[in-house]
């Protein structure tokens, strides 16, 4: 698929130049960071953010002539989550493909053309009869197995956020305000709490932890505590 602006990639820093980095951009193709998008602010140890050889996830600012400028610093902590598990996934499902296809690259075009990978994966794994959209019935039965045979494996989304009252009833609202038998949630300290669930499927628990936080919220307000959440 072509690249455009905007894209978020996956990219191996290749060398540092005085003040540029020069990265590969995965699956193909090359591009360059200049120092003001690395990172916000004064950068005391340039190393702490890229070093040959290192992964990073990038936004592509512009495409000129053939020439890709990238940018590290405008990539959210979710969004590089989000790209690095894509990719892991999409070489997982290429890995599966290899097995019983001489082009799984194909198989693979074809469905980003559709969907994301780990959409992909997801439903797929919910109903099987959309690989047959993609592959033959035989090629479609064989992959199936494949997914069945390789549970998806159980992964913790956890957010964080600030809840305080300074009332006189405060240990009692904050127990109100906190029950939920959806997630699990653990003081921090200093007003700090995690909010968190164990799932198979990253997206929905993304969707439920907002709308547990918003329930929180409301009944934040309800009992006059101070709330605070900021998505990263």
């Amino acid at each position: 698929m072509a690249l455009k602006e905007s894209d978020l990639v996956l990219c191996t820093v290749k060398k540092i130049e005085k003040t540029t980095v020069f990265v590969d951009i995965e699956p193909s193709g090359q591009g360059t960071i200049v120092l003001s998008e690395i990172a916000a602010g004064r950068i005391r140890n340039l190393r702490d953010y890229v070093s040959p050889g290192r992964k990073i996830v990038c936004k592509i600012l512009k495409i000129s002539k053939g020439h890709i400028d990238l940018s590290l610093r405008r990539v959210t902590s979710k969004e590089k989550e989000e790209v690095t598990e894509a990719y892991k996934k999409e070489a997982t499902l290429k890995s599966m493909l290899k097995t019983f296809s001489k082009d799984p690259e194909k198989i693979l075009d074809s469905i980003k053309a559709k969907s994301t990978i780990p959409e992909f994966m997801e439903e797929a794994r919910e109903n099987p009869k959309i690989i047959e959209s993609f592959l033959s019935k035989t090629d479609a039965a064989k992959l199936t197995k494949i997914l069945a045979d390789r549970p998806e494996k159980q992964k913790t989304i956890k957010k964080t956020f600030k809840l305080m009252s300074i009332g006189p009833s405060g240990i009692k609202d904050l127990k109100a305000i906190l029950e939920t038998k959806e997630a699990e949630i653990n003081y921090l300290g200093s007003s700090k709490f995690s909010i968190s669930i164990k799932t198979t499927n990253p997206k929905e628990a993304e969707v439920l932890l907002e709308k547990i936080l918003k329930q929180i919220k409301e009944k934040a307000q309800k009992h006059k505590t101070q709330f605070d959440y900021k998505e990263k």
